[in-house]
C-alpha cells in the first residue's frame, strides 16, 4: 500500500490471478470429517472462505463445492476471525 500524490491510498495487488465474487456453499474436508464454508470468491490459484465460528485448518485440506463438482487441495496462506484465504495446491 502506498499514498499516491493526490492524498489517495492504492492497495498493490498481490494475488498470481485475478478473484471472482462468489456466494457458494462449500465444505473444507479434514481427516475424519468435514467443516460446513461459504465460498466468497475464487481465482484458479485460490479463494476466500468463510466460516460460521473461527476454526483451526491443517496445514492442507481439501476444499469441496459438490454442486460445481470441485475438489481441490489448498493451505491456507491468511486468515482473520472467520474468513480463510487459500492457495490451490
Amino acid at each position: 500500500m502506498f499514498e499516491s500524490c493526490f492524498g489517495f491510498v492504492t492497495m498493490i495487488e498481490k494475488r498470481a490471478a485475478p478473484r471472482f465474487k462468489v456466494l457458494k456453499g462449500g465444505l473444507v474436508a479434514v481427516d475424519g470429517g468435514s467443516i460446513p464454508c461459504t465460498v466468497r470468491n475464487m481465482s484458479s490459484s485460490g479463494a476466500a472462505v468463510d466460516f460460521t465460528q473461527a476454526v483451526d485448518l491443517p496445514p492442507t485440506f481439501t476444499l469441496v463445492i459438490e454442486r460445481d463438482q470441485f475438489a481441490r487441495r489448498c493451505r491456507p496462506v491468511w486468515r482473520n476471525e472467520r474468513r480463510v484465504g487459500v492457495a490451490f495446491c
